[in-house]
């Protein structure tokens, strides 16, 4: 039996995602068992995490599991991923050994771990957790790397919860780019246009200019995705006309892919669409519609407070439900093996 992964939702086919989100919400509703009981998760992360770490170690507990976070680079050595490598710098070990050995220690591996902001042809292989798949012997979740798949299902879940039902479609879905000081990692975007187009609704990518759309792999999913799930998807670069009637205002920042590593240029063009900041006169214009973030997030750079403290804001209840949906994927990975 080939090894089960979750790397990203594109690899799960629509009966496997509904069944995820299903016993999510039954999580939600009674949070402790017994699915993970005497089994265990190793947590790595290369980059920062408060709710992902939080929600992790948490779920595996609740579900009687234990959890080992490790940083390598910190508390654990530093590792090496490329094939091939004399390994005469700062790493170690090789994933090769890493992998495999952490496999004979526990049942299930978490992997988080950012691009390198250097050279997108380069980060949107995901090589750090493509590398750990093909070592470990054990199924390999994705933490977020170049995509975030728990938060699309924890997106997910709060939308179909806050409209009442599973049926999404005929949903007008606003994936909007917001200003930030910083380029951001595109993995929040690249996985909300993933999953909105998944469900069925009719998503518009709203950013700044051309040069702010997403990487093509990304828009091709979204365009497979409504070919197969019903909705549309366009993209549109006018605030007023892509608000108006939205039942969803969904706001993420990133950079601009064609200035990835060479950010100077970029940040004139972030810089003169501060506009694009989610505030009460935009949400006005939506049919009011509900307003969410993946959380961590600037007030009143990407939103305001009057959006954040409104009661369009489900950005805590989608916050939430990271708990829930990582313990349905933890314990659906274990069952299957």
């Amino acid at each position: 039996m080939t090894l089960r992964h979750f790397l990203s939702t594109q690899d799960w086919s629509r009966p496997d995602l509904d069944a995820l989100l299903a016993q999510a919400a039954a999580f939600k509703r009674k949070k402790l068992g017994d699915a993970l009981k005497g089994r265990s998760i190793a947590l790595l992360f290369f980059n920062p995490s408060m709710r992902t770490r939080t929600s992790f170690e948490l779920g595996a507990f609740q579900l009687g599991g234990h959890a080992i976070v490790l940083q390598p680079g910190k508390d654990a050595w530093p590792i090496e991923f490329e094939a091939g490598a004399v390994m005469d710098g700062e790493a170690e070990e090789h994933i090769a050994e890493v992998a495999r050995v952490l496999s004979r220690y526990v049942d299930l591996i978490g992997v988080r771990a950012f691009p390198k902001f250097k050279d997108w042809s380069v980060d949107r292989e995901d090589r750090v957790i493509k590398a750990i798949a093909q070592y470990a012997t054990v199924p390999v979740i994705n933490m977020e790397t170049i995509t975030h798949p728990m938060q699309e299902l924890a997106h997910i879940l709060a939308l179909q919860q806050h409209f009442g039902g599973a049926d999404l479609r005929g949903k007008k879905y606003v994936l909007t780019w917001t200003y930030h000081p910083k380029p951001l990692n595109t993995a929040v975007a690249n996985s909300a246009l993933q999953i909105a187009t998944r469900y069925g609704m009719d998503v518009t990518l709203l950013c700044p200019t051309p040069e702010y759309a997403l990487d093509q792999r990304y828009l091709d999913f979204a365009e497979r995705n409504v070919a197969e799930n019903g909705g549309s998807f366009a993209i549109s670069h006018d605030v007023e006309s892509t608000y108006r009637g939205a039942d969803v205002v969904y706001a993420k920042s990133w950079g601009a892919l064609p200035y990835f590593g060479n950010w100077e240029p970029e940040k004139p063009i972030r810089d003169a669409h501060k506009h694009f900041i989610v505030d009460e006169a935009k949400m006005a214009l939506t049919n009011n519609g509900v307003f969410s973030h993946c959380l961590p997030l600037r007030r009143n750079i990407k939103a305001t407070d009057a959006v954040m403290d409104s009661r369009a804001c489900i950005a805590i209840d989608e916050a939430e439900n990271r708990l829930h949906v990582q313990k349905a994927v933890m314990a659906a990975l274990v069952a299957g093996r």
